[in-house]
């Protein structure tokens, strides 16, 4: 494939932690956050995200987020 054919890659980093508080979004231990990974879009960081976040439901304060990294290493893009 040449480069303009290819899919346009769309990072999306996929992490979590047990939150200090549920009102925040203040992470209790940064040394122990779960970085699950980095995905080439947003449909497989969904996956994965789902996945992480059901097997913690049992744990309140465990939270798990998507990052669009792409609008951070290029704002420009949506």
């Amino acid at each position: 494939m040449t480069q303009s054919s290819e899919k346009k890659q769309l990072l999306h980093l996929v992490f979590g932690g047990e939150l200090a508080s549920l009102d925040g979004v203040q992470f209790k231990d940064l040394s122990a956050l779960d970085i699950v990974g980095i995905y080439p879009d947003y449909a497989t960081a969904l996956t994965a995200w789902r996945s992480k976040a059901q097997s913690t439901v049992d744990n309140a304060e465990m939270r798990y987020f998507i990052v669009h990294m792409h609008r951070l290493l290029d704002p420009e893009i949506k």
